[in-house]
């Protein structure tokens, strides 16, 4: 990787990517709503090269795909799915309905879980099991009653993750017209009330697309991770979650900042030692030519990078993280010490991994059981005091709008 001093960082690299902004992928979100089922099909063959009778994955289907996973695997998701739900539980609980009496009027808050959500799952190279769980698992303890699955070339492993989570219907399809399909609804397929979940570049714009229609988590782009490291730290675990991170994609992101020179010569040795090792070396090799090792002179230096950045993943492996973690204000998912690795949170230790990339983390923070909630609020008036009623009309009056102060005094006339 490139070692690079902060001065010589330019400003492309704080800069936010804008997601994909073409024609085709309007195009298909305009015929999926309004051709439906066909249009579906027509870009699930175009695209995916599978020409389905039904999208829906079947009970017997759903069957087979457990006949075909090892008790191994079984086994793993078995006790991640144990470690995210008692996360999501511990979420939910700080999620409280209220109600308050004060000066005559009762005011209240209620807790409701949103009715559908659409869970996507990418496919692509990998796939993508932990997905299903992070999405489905927080949906299934806030109370969502429906929670659709779609996935591109879905694997098995994906559809007993997603069965096992709690999914109620799996759809064998992806892309720009999974995300349409959910967000319009077809005959097949249902219309949700929201869409979370990670996707490649085309999956994002058309999220962006339809938002509105329907919500959304959040827009996500690339994955990332920025590493902050001292002379304390193992540059094996270092290069290890770096390789990691690099072998999402080719657009993904993994940066080092260093105030030591040492370690960051000894991570490149590491980095080209350990992707001799690996499967997936191609891909990493691509990813790190967009990635950097950025020297400081100090970790406040290394905070304010970081805070500007806003990474999806940050990294604390330095000796002292407790001095720097309240000057941290903008990232994903925060990693302290130099066993907390990033794959933990990838995979199993609780947490959700589906979290805010491209700078989100500025005014997000990742999924949670709060992203399948409405909180919604309420109030009862039995009678009007002649302080809520002045204090309305005042209001009003300032506002201009003469029906809002006909509509508060017109309760006093009627006492």
């Amino acid at each position: 990787m490139q070692i690079i001093k902060y001065e010589e960082l330019r400003d492309d690299f704080f800069l936010v990517k804008n997601a994909e902004d073409l024609d085709t992928f309007k195009k298909i979100i305009k015929e999926v709503k309004t051709n439906g089922d066909w249009a579906v099909k027509k870009y699930t063959k175009k695209f995916d090269n599978l020409d389905l009778d039904s999208f829906e994955i079947s009970k017997k289907q759903i069957q087979d795909a457990y006949k075909k996973t090892d008790t191994k695997t079984i086994r793993a998701l078995k006790k991640a799915i144990s470690n995210i739900k008692f996360f999501a539980k511990k979420q939910m609980s700080n999620f409280k309905e209220f109600e308050i009496k004060t000066n005559g009027v009762v005011l209240g808050q209620k807790i409701i879980p949103i009715q559908t959500v659409g869970c996507y799952v990418p496919g692509g190279r990998f796939p993508l099991a932990s997905s299903a769980l992070m999405s489905i698992i927080p949906a299934k303890t806030a109370g969502v009653e429906n929670i659709i699955v779609c996935s591109p070339k879905i694997k098995d492993v994906v559809i007993v993750a997603s069965d096992m989570a709690g999914a109620d219907r799996i759809f064998n399809i992806g892309g720009i017209q999974a995300i349409a399909a959910l967000a319009f609804g077809t005959k097949n397929i249902p219309k949700a009330n929201k869409i979370i979940g990670p996707g490649n570049k085309y999956v994002a714009a058309a999220k962006k697309e339809v938002y509105g229609t329907v919500g959304i988590d959040f827009i996500a782009s690339a994955s990332e991770i920025l590493i902050i490291a001292d002379e304390s730290t193992n540059p094996k675990f270092i290069a290890a979650d770096l390789l990691a991170q690099a072998e999402h994609d080719v657009d993904a992101k993994a940066n080092l900042i260093t105030d030591s020179l040492k370690i960051a010569k000894a991570v490149n040795i590491e980095l080209n030692c350990q992707i001799k090792k690996l499967k997936t070396k191609s891909i990493i090799r691509e990813s790190l030519k967009n990635s950097k090792i950025i020297l400081v002179e100090n970790l406040d230096d290394a905070v304010e990078i970081a805070n500007k950045y806003a990474p999806e993943h940050l990294e604390l492996q330095i000796k002292n993280p407790d001095k720097i973690i309240n000057k941290l204000k903008n990232y994903g998912g925060l990693f302290i010490g130099k066993y907390s690795a990033e794959v933990f949170g990838d995979y199993c230790v609780g947490p959700n991994h589906i979290l805010p990339t491209n700078k989100a983390a500025k005014y997000t923070g990742g999924l949670s059981v709060g992203d399948f909630l409405k909180i919604q609020t309420y109030q009862k008036i039995d009678k009007c005091s002649d302080d809520l009623i002045k204090i309305a009309t005042s209001l009003a009056e300032i506002e201009g709008l003469d029906g809002h102060k006909n509509a508060a005094l017109i309760r006093l006339k009627g006492q």
